[in-house]
């Protein structure tokens, strides 16, 4: 039998090596601290970036005026909108409020000038736009390739030597960064302003120096330490690196290592990832832009607020490339549904959770992290809690919630390949249901199946879904 040691009071348990009856059963054992936050992030913890790139026309900007596109951001609300990619390097910021390309863009179409202006644009307008935006993608994409880009101006630092020859100093952009948080404080409406920087990309030597000086000039007068993080090259990945357990485990190496620069220099300066998705180069396609990539990017939100990550921004809602949440025709992805859920059920209390095999050691293949649930959540309850693992095994496997959460009712969010196509489908289904929009303003409304009491959570292979455990009563949750 499974031998279990409660602490009484205290909601943490310990696990000792089960018997051997169970080595056959595939399955993970969860210990977990039902009694202290381990950590708390921003409301705002999973946000979205835009690329830039749909403003390399200034026409494509109107996109984002399309209904459907604003009913999917809702959606993802409350959260950051950040302007990245690459592009950005390589763009200019005009004081005029719009172009003149643009303007005889407007007159065309009757759109009133300004990117402020708040009404949807007309669907023959969105179609227009949407069928030049896939020419113009395929354009984008083999500039990115050839490392094509033109207009200097402004860079992410520690990628300047590679585009452009030219070595960003970590000091002097720190001084940088007072001087214009100085310019700031001359004008009321941006006295308040967030400033967030360098936006590095991941440590290594250079950028551990760089992102060590501009700390030292400048570290106090931002908001948040901002840097970047990709798993893989969207060039030559494969399926495995989607599934690989040293894959995943490689950005904790990576957040660890920041952290050690960030507290040795502005020690509690909150750190965010400012931009991240699972490869560069725009995406794996076929991977980047399918089921599969869920296992990186659940792990990711999962890990990086256990790391004490305070803000996560995907790479991207909408833009070129592979990665995004929506396709072209702005239609989500799996990964867009995948946040959405966790927007619904997750709150931003980390409690300590880990899964472990029957012989006592962590479990690569089964992930597991637990936050109380979203005070807002429909199923919530008093204390309640919300545990979401991925099974990376070719084996259906049985999830072990601590003692304290096993007489509890367990809402189940299962999140699965819809179609043929397996792990390389572009759609998914909850609980056996396909997702899709139910129209330009509608979302559909994502339901859970209750469990019977007692029932054990059966999780299928290659498959990661969400439990929510309704009047867990947990004290780190009331």
């Amino acid at each position: 039998m499974l031998a279990v040691m409660t602490v009484l009071g205290l909601g943490l348990y310990l696990y000792s090596p089960i018997h051997a009856v169970f080595e056959k059963e595939q399955f993970a054992v969860v210990n977990a601290d039902l009694i202290h936050v381990e950590r708390t992030v921003s409301d705002a913890f999973l946000s979205v970036a835009v690329d830039t790139n749909l403003v390399t026309e200034e026409r494509y900007i109107n996109l984002l005026g399309s209904q459907k596109l604003r009913t999917l951001a809702k959606g993802l609300a409350p959260g950051y909108l950040r302007f990245g990619g690459t592009k950005a390097d390589f763009m200019r910021f005009h004081t005029k409020e719009v172009g003149t390309r643009q303007q005889a863009f407007s007159r065309q179409f009757g759109i009133k000038p300004g990117v402020c202006d708040r009404r949807p644009i007309s669907p023959e307008t969105e179609e227009y736009l949407k069928s030049e935006w896939v020419l113009q993608e395929e354009l984008i994409l083999m500039e990115e390739h050839q490392n094509h880009c033109s207009k200097l101006n402004i860079s992410e630092p520690n990628s300047f030597m590679k585009k452009s020859g030219i070595r960003i100093d970590g000091t002097q952009l720190g001084k940088d960064f007072v001087h214009l948080r100085e310019i700031l404080r001359r004008y009321k409406n941006f006295q308040d302003s967030g400033l967030y920087g360098p936006d590095v990309g991941q440590p290594r030597d250079h950028t551990e120096n760089l992102l060590e000086g501009f700390l030292e000039t400048g570290g106090k007068v931002i908001d948040a330490c901002t840097w970047h993080h990709y798993y893989v090259n969207g060039r030559d990945t494969s399926l495995s690196d989607f599934l690989s357990p040293e894959v995943l485990d490689s950005l904790a190496t990576k957040t660890q290592e920041i952290f050690q620069v960030v507290n040795e220099t502005v020690p509690g300066k909150k750190v965010w990832l400012g931009e991240t998705s699972s490869a560069y180069g725009g995406g794996a396609p076929g991977l980047s832009d399918t089921y599969v990539a869920g296992f990186m990017w659940l792990d990711k939100l999962g890990l990086s607020a256990r790391l004490g990550i305070d803000v996560v921004i995907r790479q991207v809602l909408v833009g070129a490339g592979s990665y995004h949440l929506v396709d072209s025709n702005f239609d989500p992805l799996p990964d867009y549904w995948l946040s959405l859920l966790y927007k619904k059920l997750v709150g931003p209390k980390v409690l300590a959770a880990t899964a472990f095999t029957h012989q006592g050691t962590e479990s690569k293949l089964h992930r597991v992290y637990m936050h109380c649930t979203k005070s807002n959540s429909e199923t919530s309850g008093t204390g309640a809690v919300t545990v979401f693992a991925l099974n990376l095994s070719k084996k259906t496997s049985t999830i072990h919630l601590p003692p304290l959460l096993s007489d509890k009712t367990v809402v189940l969010y299962l999140l699965e390949p819809a179609g043929e196509d397996g792990l390389h489908s572009r759609s998914v289904q909850l609980n056996g249901k396909v997702l899709k929009m139910v129209d330009d303003t509608t979302l559909p409304v994502l339901t859970g199946i209750p469990l019977p009491v007692g029932s054990p959570l059966k999780l299928p292979a290659l498959s990661f879904a969400f439990y929510v455990v309704k009047d867990a009563n947990a004290p780190a949750c009331r």
